[in-house]
């Protein structure tokens, strides 16, 4: 009987030994092959959205005034991130423009055209027009009076695909009496502060620009502007275009748009417009801006070849 109770014992004391190791090696085998399960939003990837805006200022004073919309975007659109780009000049952010580069952009009216051949299209605008006009600048003491005044004499420009800064000066100066093919020396200097500061140094008799930079610029270096003043106004033209690429998903071009239309609508927007400074951005499409594209026939027909 006692070695029955002992083989008994065994037998019970194995059993356990046995479910206790198979408890540990299943135990170990789920450790192993587990794996956490995502939620569809952490499994859901950010796309990134280049914005670029045409060289209305220096590349530090752009990223500051214009910084704080993109924080607006990527507040208020979760679902993707957007990235402002400076150029550092026109023909910089024109190649990125045409390239396809930016998803969405904020160029010129000339530009605004043009990127249609690029794969873009024309959602918005710019507001107050009547802004969008060139200024030309002289020193209070270069004994500049009338427009024939300039003639025999250099004259600065932004680039020569500026509208408001460049094409519109021009083709004022055009229809005042100089032949600004023959009569002028023209120089395109790369931007609007450099411009401006051509007119402050004496480098030319004249330098163009627009109202927008040259309250920036009259607010950040009053000892200089003090002793320039404009000289002469153009009339107006359509203001800067807002495009996107036209493979942008619908849902993410309506937000940027609603966002981007609606920040007069508080404080906090009315704020950063403030920085531009414009009152709003307005909804716009490709015929808006046909003004525009007939300003541009005439100005390669009566001033200078540009494609247009």
């Amino acid at each position: 009987m006692t070695r029955v109770k002992d083989f008994g014992s065994f037998v019970q004391w194995a059993l356990m030994l046995a479910a206790a190791l198979l408890s540990g090696a299943c135990g170990k085998s789920d450790e192993s092959g587990y794996q956490p399960e995502l939620s569809p939003k952490s499994q859901q990837q950010v796309t990134e959205y280049a914005v670029g805006i045409h060289p209305l200022h220096n590349p530090q004073r752009l990223m500051e005034a214009y910084g704080p919309i993109m924080d607006a975007m990527n507040s208020s659109i979760p679902e993707a991130r957007f990235k402002l780009e400076a150029s550092r000049n026109y023909e910089e952010f024109e190649k990125k423009l045409y390239a396809g580069h930016f998803a969405f952009a904020m160029p010129n009216p000339y530009q605004t055209l043009q990127s249609l051949k690029h794969g873009y299209r024309i959602f918005g605008k710019m507001a107050d027009d009547e802004t969008f006009r060139g200024l030309i600048l002289v020193r209070k003491d270069g004994g500049i009076r009338t427009v024939k005044d300039l003639k025999g004499k250099a004259v600065s420009y932004p680039a020569e695909t500026a509208v408001a800064a460049t094409m519109m000066p021009q083709y004022y100066l055009q229809t005042h009496g100089i032949d600004i093919n023959r009569d002028i020396e023209n120089r395109y200097v790369g931007s609007q502060e450099s411009s401006i500061l051509n007119v402050f140094r004496g480098h030319v008799a004249a330098g163009t620009t627009w109202p927008v930079p040259w309250k920036a610029f009259s607010a950040e270096h009053p000892d200089m502007a003090s002793q320039l003043e404009v000289k002469w106004e153009t009339e107006p033209l359509l203001n800067n275009g807002w495009v996107v690429r036209k493979d942008v998903p619908a849902p993410i071009a309506g937000k940027f748009a609603r966002v981007l239309f609606g920040l007069h609508e508080d404080a906090a927007g009315r704020l950063i417009l403030s920085g531009l400074p414009i009152s709003r951005f307005e909804a716009a499409t490709d015929e808006t801006y046909r003004p525009v594209a007939d300003f541009l026939e005439k100005f390669s027909r009566t001033v200078r070849q540009i494609e247009h």
